[in-house]
């Protein structure tokens, strides 16, 4: 296998829990709750084991009336979302979400499930509307690797479709099925439809008014051009979300507590050679007070000339913890199937 073959040591990403330990007690003096944090790198999204993790945050930091959670991350699968908001909610009866720079696609589901959001001048949120990368996606022909395809995407085709459609033109999807799997389409209606659901079911938690929380829901799913279209304070406001301004002294603090999660989540690759290497990234990380949870990739890559891409070896990738317990830190392996 490449590491074994190699004496070239393996890059380490830095640990600073220490410095963000401080950042989070200097936090909470301010806002006067207590902090949680759900951090993911460009590279990490929002997923299933994201849920088991934040529950140990929980169980460490206990239940109240209220906690504040900063959210930085650009997305991931939407079930996680819900589940989040609702294991949040199991814990705390109001809760605030800070909002000091991006908050993409899932992580804008998990924001709004909370009673009011505040945002920093760097700060947005998105449309969720659906993406997937399918099984059976169309393959980028450089990388040779899957793509993933939006509901938006499809939608904007089949309109300018029939936009200029000829009378002798048939259905649009005799072309779009051409570059497209029907078993994709079929999973982007699916997942678009559930996310809608999703979205109305986290607005509920906080919003009564049911035709109100669909409105909401829809125009997150439907109304914007771009997956990826920043929806900025002001938007928000016009949405109907209840947001404010995130205070100064506290938006900076938050931002400096990025740049230590991103200075743990640089990129930690060592090359063996030109077709091998180790990855060592940080892409995931949960704090809260005395208690960070972090998923690490652990694993090296090999790239097959003849099949054109990557396969992973010696995958020791896991979550892992930082605990003070006692005034003393304890480190270990967060064990998740």
């Amino acid at each position: 296998m490449p590491r074994l073959a190699s004496k070239k040591p393996v890059k380490q990403p830095p640990l600073l829990y220490e410095k963000s330990q401080e950042l989070i007690t200097r936090i909470q003096s301010i806002i006067g709750t207590k902090l949680l944090i759900y951090w993911t790198s460009n590279r990490g999204n929002v997923c299933d084991n994201d849920v088991i993790a934040l529950y140990e945050l929980f169980k460490k930091v206990g239940s109240g009336k209220e906690i504040a959670i900063f959210i930085k991350s650009s997305g991931g699968e939407v079930e996680p979302s819900l589940r989040m908001v609702n294991l949040i909610r199991e814990y705390y009866k109001r809760v605030v979400a800070l909002v000091p720079m991006e908050c993409a696609s899932a992580a804008t589901m998990i924001a709004v499930g909370a009673d009011t959001i505040k945002m920093g001048p760097l700060a947005h949120l998105t449309a969720i509307d659906s993406s997937l990368t399918h099984a059976m996606s169309p393959v980028e022909p450089l990388e040779n690797r899957k793509v993933s395809v939006s509901q938006d995407e499809l939608s904007r085709i089949v309109k300018l479709w029939n936009e200029n459609r000829k009378p002798s033109d048939g259905n649009p999807y005799s072309d779009i099925f051409k570059y497209i799997h029907p078993l994709v389409v079929g999973a982007i209606d699916r997942s678009s439809s559930l996310s809608t659901k999703i979205c109305k079911e986290i607005l509920s938690y906080h919003i009564k008014d049911e035709a109100e929380a669909e409105r909401i829901s829809r125009h997150l799913n439907s109304d914007y051009p771009s997956h990826s279209y920043p929806i900025t304070i002001r938007e928000a406001r016009r949405i109907g979300l209840d947001v404010s301004k995130l205070e100064k002294n506290v938006n900076d603090l938050l931002l400096d507590l990025n740049r230590i999660y991103s200075e743990m989540a640089q990129k930690a690759l060592t090359d063996f050679d030109a077709l091998n290497y180790h990855d060592n990234e940080i892409l995931n990380i949960l704090e809260g007070k005395d208690i960070q949870i972090y998923y690490q990739n652990d694993k090296d890559w090999n790239y097959i000339k003849e099949e054109r891409r990557w396969q992973a070896l010696n995958d020791e990738s896991s979550w892992r913890r930082i605990e003070t317990i006692n005034g003393r830190q304890k480190r270990s392996q967060f064990h998740v199937r």
